[in-house]
């Protein structure tokens, strides 16, 4: 079990919620919402606003859009179909996404689309749950003929970085590309988190929300959980920020009523997609720290949860993971500073900060953070609505991060 249950310092908490409040009250962040937990002990702070400039106060059930903070729970989905042996790691996944059999490979990464290679072995159900399937965003070679290539086949739009068509046009023109590498071969952002949400849906004959809703999010009691905000719970989701990197100006990104996520989507993303709320989520990373079970109910098996939060990278890929970790700096909370990834998430392999090895998560570009710690048995998760188009989220991220690790009292 790790250490004691003896949760938190009352001042450590005090600390904490000072932090967060400064950073709310700077006028750079409306608001936010806390969850930590220790054990049994949890502790939630609801702090600022829904809107800038004032209006209703967040609460504790205010609905988040978890951006790639998705990427840990959607992963569940394939989990499941591990477990009963409707998939297998190691099978190719030809037989279910015919689209992306007999792939090309890009002779270079960066170089011209037709200068390809066959691929050396199909792509695995292992390459998609690793992110290693050859498909992959990186936001810092905007310049390479394959990102132009993304956008211009309307594999992902530009201003959201999910797709936009229905998963079966999705999966035909994302088939039109090449792989940027072998099978298996590199670390590669977000594709592979979409493709599995196709996958899963294509193995089961429902659709990836139905699915992980009656195997997951149901179980769990996730009853704020989904790819869109119905209509009655609207008027708990806040707008979407994303302030201006020059001026600071709060900039609306997505709005509430007829907004991004206000309808069910065409395409239910893996990669970034949910949308959510602090207590729905501490119970999917209670249930991971339980190695499975929640209450006398077992949503994974204790292996499965293992293999998810743990590294499974080998050292060559771990090494073009963190070069692409410090490029991408405004993915905050120590980004450079995990080491490894397990499936659908990062995984400390290394002490780089205040957190210890073994800590699993992941953030997102919403302003979100969860991240659960088994040595301190731990769950730590902050959610705004600011995005990290300036550094604002990510430092209010970081500093909750460092404040948390205070405030364990042993």
């Amino acid at each position: 079990m790790g250490k004691g249950n003896s949760g938190f310092s009352a001042a450590g908490l005090r600390r904490l919620r000072d932090v967060l409040a400064r950073h709310v009250e700077s006028g750079k962040i409306p608001g936010l919402v806390a969850l930590v937990s220790r054990g049994e002990e949890r502790h939630v702070e609801a702090i600022g606003t829904m809107r800038h400039g004032g209006g209703l106060p967040m609460r504790r059930d205010t609905i988040f859009r978890m951006a790639s903070t998705t990427k840990p729970v959607a992963v569940a989905g394939a989990m499941v179909l591990l477990d009963e042996c409707r998939l297998r790691l190691d099978d190719p996944i030809d037989r279910w996404l015919p689209e992306l059999a007999d792939r090309r490979v890009l002779k270079r990464a960066d170089g011209p689309l037709d200068d390809t290679v066959p691929a050396r072995r199909p792509i695995t159900v292992r390459d998609l749950l690793t992110s290693t399937c050859g498909l992959g965003l990186d936001m810092t070679a905007k310049d390479a003929p394959m990102m132009g290539a993304f956008f211009e086949q309307g594999v992902y739009g530009q201003e959201w970085l999910l797709p936009a068509p229905e998963p079966d046009e999705w999966m035909r023109r994302l088939a039109t590309l090449p792989l940027m590498y072998q099978p298996g071969e590199r670390w590669l952002y977000n594709v592979s988190d979409d493709v599995l949400g196709v996958l899963v849906a294509r193995v089961t004959g429902q659709s990836f929300e139905t699915f992980l809703r009656e195997r997951v999010f149901e179980p769990l009691g996730m009853k704020d959980t989904g790819f869109h905000v119905p209509a009655d719970k609207l008027d708990r989701l806040p707008p979407l920020y994303a302030p201006d990197p020059q001026t600071g100006e709060f900039i609306v990104a997505d709005e509430v009523e007829g907004g991004h996520h206000s309808k069910p989507p065409a395409f239910q993303s893996g990669g970034g997609g949910l949308d959510s709320t602090v207590d729905d989520y501490h119970a999917y990373f209670r249930m991971l720290l339980n190695h499975g079970t929640h209450g006398t109910q077992r949503v994974l098996s204790r292996p499965a949860v293992e293999l998810m939060t743990t590294n499974r990278l080998t050292p060559g890929q771990l090494a073009a993971r963190e070069a692409w970790a410090r490029d991408v700096v405004h993915l905050a909370h120590g980004t450079g500073q995990h080491g490894g990834w397990g499936f659908g998430m990062a995984v400390r392999t290394y002490r780089g900060d205040y957190a210890p090895v073994g800590q699993f998560g992941w953030d997102g570009g919403a302003g979100t953070t969860t991240y659960a710690d088994p040595e301190n048995q731990l769950v730590g998760i902050l959610l705004t609505q600011t995005g990290m188009s300036t550094p604002d989220s990510s430092r209010a991220i970081h500093d909750f991060w460092t404040t948390l690790y205070q405030a364990i009292d042993d």
